[in-house]
């Protein structure tokens, strides 16, 4: 099973609207963030950041604006502090 398929399953348990269909490039936007996330600020950091992506995609924001501004928040933590927090 791909990543697509399986977040379409996903899409259909929660009942959410299935308006346009999910893209690849959907997956590896949510998947470069969270990566970004865990190895520059930590890994916990990974899961939470792509939840607040998908709330503010839920309110209007558009995916890959958003993304690409938490994405350069992340590596600029890392820059900051030279390296990752717990």
């Amino acid at each position: 099973m791909t990543l697509v398929e399986w977040a379409e399953q996903v899409l259909q348990e929660l009942d959410l609207p299935e308006d346009e269909a999910l893209q690849k490039a959907d997956v590896d936007r949510v998947l470069d963030l969270a990566r970004d996330a865990a190895h520059s600020v930590a890994r916990p950091a990974a899961p939470l950041t792509t939840y607040l992506l998908g709330m503010a995609v839920g309110r209007g924001a558009d995916p890959e604006t958003a993304a690409t501004a938490l994405t350069r928040l992340a590596l600029e933590h890392v820059d900051k502090t030279g390296e990752q927090t717990a």
